[in-house]
């Protein structure tokens, strides 16, 4: 089989930056962190070998350690002033792109936009958008749009991981709906979401299956292996070389290989390698 790499793929900056900030904190005195830190299965397991505990970040009585990790994925400001205020320090491992879309949102309320959000309800990073703004209105499908209430002026944003072409439709769907409303989108999808889609349509055109390589509740990951079934290429969506089964390259020669954004790369080498070393019929 012949393997071919997307040329953006696996681990970003954000998470190369949460992981580096963790695992410091964490050399340094006992931590707790408030979640997941990134949808990585290989990545908690890590953590435990540091003696990193696990708590949630909606209850202030789950972590047992004096200071504390927000994930990558964010949080309200005011599950911050929470924590500070039960006597928790805080190491605050927000991406920087996930920050953004938080001053968006908030910059959007405060011009007397209606706040809508892209994404899913119960992820951790919309829950946190949200969090600051409970009156804000959360979509992923068309029909959700139905729920919007009425509103002189909507102001939109997107969870950072939602695919553009997907968020793009539902923009369009709400001034379908809200024809004598204003509705102002500003992008916050992040550009390594974008990079990685763009580099998966590229496979796509080259190969006949296509492995994403990531963790099962990663949402970004998810959104690599459905937008290579919409292209019509059979895609499977791994964890690790151990996930791999010959059968799914029989008959096959063209093979694409990409990684959501908290993937490691250590992980993409091994299921690289063994793919060179399977024999399908």
């Amino acid at each position: 089989m012949n393997l071919h790499l997307a040329q953006h793929h696996g681990m970003c900056f954000g998470v190369r930056d949460a992981l580096r900030a963790t695992h410091e904190a964490a050399k340094r005195e006992p931590v707790t962190i408030l979640g997941q830190l990134v949808h990585n299965p290989l990545v908690d397991a890590h953590l435990k070998t540091l003696g990193v505990r696990n708590g949630q970040l909606e209850s202030t009585e789950s972590a047992s350690t004096q200071r504390v990790v927000i994930t990558a994925h964010g949080a309200a400001d005011t599950q911050r002033e929470a924590w500070r205020s039960a006597g928790h320090a805080i190491t605050d491992t927000t991406c920087p792109l996930v920050k953004k879309a938080h001053q968006a949102l908030a910059t959007l309320v405060q011009e007397g936009y209606h706040p809508i959000v892209i994404g899913q309800r119960q992820h951790v990073e919309v829950r946190g958008l949200v969090g600051d703004f409970p009156e804000a209105t959360v979509v992923l499908e068309e029909v959700d749009t139905l729920q919007i209430p009425a509103a002189a002026r909507f102001g939109v944003i997107s969870q950072t991981t939602q695919p553009l072409d997907r968020v793009l439709e539902l923009v369009s769907a709400i001034k379908r709906q809200h024809p004598r409303s204003e509705v102002r989108f500003v992008d916050t999808v992040c550009h390594p979401t974008k990079q990685r889609q763009t580099a998966l349509e590229v496979l796509c055109h080259q190969c006949e299956v296509v492995i994403v390589i990531g963790g099962r509740n990663s949402n970004n990951t998810r959104q690599l292996t459905e937008k290579a079934t919409r292209l019509g290429v059979r895609a499977h969506q791994v964890e690790s070389p151990d996930d791999l089964r010959e059968e799914w390259f029989t008959g096959i020669h063209e093979v694409g290989i990409t990684a959501g954004t908290s993937t490691l790369d250590e992980t993409v080498t091994a299921v690289m390698d063994r793919l060179r070393k399977m024999t399908p019929a």
